[in-house]
């Protein structure tokens, strides 16, 4: 008996080195678990969805955009006519100032023609010096209405161009 006790005894070991070894071997194994879990987990990158709810979010997104759009639009296009406006008066302005130096100009061009007129004058007589000096002051009227009337005709074109730009710019109107 005691031949079988010891081959019992040395199977047993037997088992018990092949269990030890197993349970190093499922350790080893185990050990890894939580990094091969993360690593065999799925994760999702990409969701795939359907295409009406694609759709509804466009028209969304395009229902809450297209006001803002509009608002901005029509604010810029505001800006644009009002800057158009002030360009207009300034071109205005400008011919205005160019009128009224080119008239100056003129003025002091004719008043040394009629100074020197002015001494032949008074070398003929006292008539023909009234008459140069009734004569200066005719030229000197007709200049300055020549002046009031290009001043008016200038003023007159920049408030047809405001006309115009105000007439555009109301919505629905347009320039005949």
């Amino acid at each position: 008996m005691a031949s079988a006790l010891s081959s019992c005894v040395s199977s047993l070991r037997s088992t018990n080195q092949l269990l030890s070894s197993s349970i190093s071997i499922l350790d080893s194994g185990v050990n890894d678990f939580p990094r091969l879990a993360k690593v065999l987990q799925t994760t999702r990158h990409f969701e795939l969805l359907p295409e009406s709810s694609i759709q509804s979010a466009q028209r969304d997104l395009l229902a809450s955009l297209t006001p803002e759009i509009n608002s901005l639009l029509a604010r810029c296009e505001l800006q644009l006519d009002r800057l158009e406006r002030r360009e207009q008066a300034l071109i205005a302005r400008c011919e205005l100032l160019e009128g009224r130096l080119s008239s100056s100009g003129e003025e002091a061009r004719r008043a040394n023609s009629l100074s020197g007129g002015k001494n032949r004058a008074s070398e003929s007589g006292d008539n023909n010096e009234r008459e140069v000096l009734r004569l200066k002051q005719m030229r000197a009227k007709k200049e300055r209405l020549q002046y009031a009337v290009e001043r008016l005709e200038l003023q007159a074109k920049q408030r047809q161009r405001q006309l115009r730009m105000s007439i555009a710019a109301q919505p629905g109107a347009g320039v005949d």
